[in-house]
């Protein structure tokens, strides 16, 4: 069981993405932009997904997520943790662990055979459930994990994430309209302002990255041309 002596929001996320930076999680390049999920180019890229090979900073950014969760909702709010396909399954069981709480986790999609179940493990009806994933960034993929839990009669108002993009003011206001509060840890803001207090990229790298923070729909289009 974790404890609540930990830091406060700020230096969480002031670790957290020097923790992404160490481990090279983080990936800036405005010269050769990189090209999301949605085909539209980017000069930010973020793998979380690395940080499983990590161990010590993997338990720490757990611990960190974990207390996150608490503070901002309780320590008796939660009866099941439930992990996203796929990035989302080892750090739901992370989280699951130090809560003390059974972990299931949540399918993109249906397999197509068998009992067709897009939730895996034992989720009961009126459970109260965590939804743990890695990154946001639109908050998409998070309402359909989050209707999958509601399917079972369970109620899920609540989604932790390590990293979340901060740079799309529609995000939490789309969860909202679905009844999910956002918890996270660290946001392109905290990376950015690390990044410049360690100075690893080089300064037209990171003005580059401050313009596509500050407006990334134009930055996308002007670079679409």
């Amino acid at each position: 069981m974790i404890t609540g002596n930990f830091p406060e929001r700020e230096e969480i996320a002031q670790l957290t993405a020097r923790m992404l930076l160490e481990i090279n999680a983080i990936n800036f390049n405005a010269v050769e932009p990189f090209t999301l999920a949605s085909g539209k180019p980017s000069p930010t890229y973020i793998d979380c997904r690395k940080l499983i090979s990590f161990p010590r900073i993997r338990s720490m950014l757990m611990d960190f997520l974990t207390i996150t969760v608490m503070r901002n909702v309780g320590f008796e709010s939660f009866d099941n943790i439930a992990g996203g396909e796929t990035a989302g399954i080892p750090f739901g069981a992370l989280v699951a662990e130090r809560m003390a709480l059974p972990m299931t986790y949540v399918r993109k999609k249906a397999k197509g055979y068998g009992k067709n179940a897009r939730i895996e493990g034992v989720m009961s009806q009126g459970q109260r459930v965590l939804l743990v994933e890695d990154l946001t960034t639109d908050g998409g993929s998070k309402i359909s994990f989050v209707n999958a839990i509601r399917e079972t009669g369970a109620t899920c108002a609540h989604t932790a994430v390590i990293f979340y993009y901060g740079i799309f003011p529609e995000t939490e206001i789309t969860l909202q309209k679905h009844g999910v509060k956002l918890h996270s840890l660290c946001t392109w803001w905290d990376v950015l302002a690390e990044a410049k207090n360690q100075n690893i990229f080089d300064k037209n790298t990171l003005l580059e990255v401050t313009s596509f923070l500050n407006s990334p729909e134009a930055w996308q289009k002007k670079h679409m041309e």
